[in-house]
Parts: structure tokens; C-alpha cells; sequence
């Protein structure tokens, strides 16, 4: 019996050795580790709370639009922008109120709304379109040049036709008959590649080409 009551004081001696030399270690792993866990937890409840946020501010968004509300729209998307701005649902909010706006002749905050999500939107697909509308803005309010700038970069297959058929209606509002007349039949062949889907507007913009003479 004695012998075992050595052994075991000199594993009793070796684990207090071992501890003082390691037990601050593996104390920090374990704090550190039980750390990292609480703020995985709580990583994942922050971002279902801001998904819940977000997703009820694109709601009053689209609440407004429907019950014609310009300034409500306006005012819950500024707030998804402002709180969520990196959210897909900030993009789509943006371009719902700028819609609603264009359409209210309010010009200036359709304008503000689409060059945030044309610059800072975080879905590409979404700021081309947003790009696409802000120059069709820009055309209404006269900036020419500006229009044509935002649409100089070469948007994807999907909005070739509509970037297309858009410069050539700044061309024409500046006289560069020409140049108005190489767009719209760009955006001609591009949707009648498109088949019978585009039907509607190929035959809008062989209007406009056939309206700039020979």
C-alpha cells in the first residue's frame, strides 16, 4: 500500500509541476474558446436581427409604393440605406423608391437613391440596372453628358439592348444623329437575338431609327 501512496504523490508532484508550468495556458485556451462561442451565438443573433430589421424596412418600402405614399418610400428606404446598406434588400429598396419618385416628378431624390445604388449597391446585376435608371434620369433633368458617362461602361449580355436603346435617345437629344442612329440599331439586333420575347421593344426603337430619317 505504501508503495502505491509514493506512486501516486509523485503523480500528484508531476501534475502540480505540469500545472504551473501550463495551467495559465489552458486557461486561456478555455476562456478564449468559450469566448469564441458566445460570439459565434451572438454573431448569428445580430445578423437575424438586422435580416428582421432589413427585411421589415424593404416591406414599408413596398407598402408605400403601393398605397402611393412618395415620401414614406423615401424615407424608409434613406433608412435601409443608412442601417443596411449592405444588404441586396437596400438595393432593391433604392430602386423601388427611386421608381416611385421618378414617377412623382421628384427627380432629384430618384437621382440620390440611384447613384447610391449604382455606386455602392452590392449586387452587380442590380447596379447596372440602377445605372441604366439613373442615366435615364439624368436625360430627364438634361445632363446629356453625365447620361452618357454612366452609360459608357459595357453593361452584360441581359442589358446590352436597353443600354443601347437609351444612348441612342441621349445621342439624339444631342443632335449626333448618327452616332443616335448606330445605337438604336445595335439595340435592334441585340433584341432580335433576344427572339420573340422582345418583340414590343424592337419595334419601339425601329420607331425611334426610323424617326431620325436616312
Amino acid at each position: 500500500m505504501a508503495v502505491y501512496d509514493l506512486e501516486e504523490q509523485e503523480q500528484i508532484s508531476e501534475l502540480k509541476a505540469w500545472w504551473a508550468q501550463y495551467g495559465n495556458f489552458v486557461v486561456t485556451l478555455a476562456v478564449v474558446a468559450a469566448l469564441a462561442s458566445v460570439g459565434w451565438q451572438g454573431w448569428n443573433w445580430y445578423q437575424s436581427r438586422n435580416a428582421g430589421e432589413a427585411g421589415a424596412l424593404y416591406y414599408a418600402v413596398q407598402q408605400a409604393v403601393e398605397k402611393n405614399e412618395p415620401q414614406k418610400a423615401r424615407e424608409a428606404a434613406g433608412r435601409l440605406i443608412g442601417e443596411h446598406g449592405g444588404s441586396v434588400g437596400a438595393q432593391l429598396g433604392a430602386l423601388l423608391s427611386a421608381a416611385m419618385q421618378f414617377e412623382a416628378g421628384d427627380l432629384a431624390n430618384a437621382r440620390a437613391q440611384l447613384e447610391w445604388a449604382a455606386d455602392k449597391g452590392s449586387d452587380p446585376a442590380l447596379r447596372e440596372l440602377a445605372r441604366l435608371r439613373l442615366a435615364a434620369v439624368l436625360l430627364q433633368q438634361g445632363e446629356l453628358d453625365a447620361a452618357l458617362a454612366r452609360l459608357q461602361a459595357a453593361p452584360s449580355a441581359a442589358y446590352k439592348a436597353r443600354f443601347d436603346d437609351l444612348r441612342g435617345d441621349v445621342l439624339a437629344a444631342q443632335g449626333k444623329v448618327a452616332e443616335a442612329r448606330a445605337a438604336y440599331q445595335a439595340a435592334i439586333d441585340a433584341l432580335t437575338a433576344a427572339g420573340d420575347d422582345a418583340v414590343t421593344l424592337r419595334e419601339v426603337v425601329r420607331v425611334k431609327l426610323e424617326s431620325l430619317g436616312a
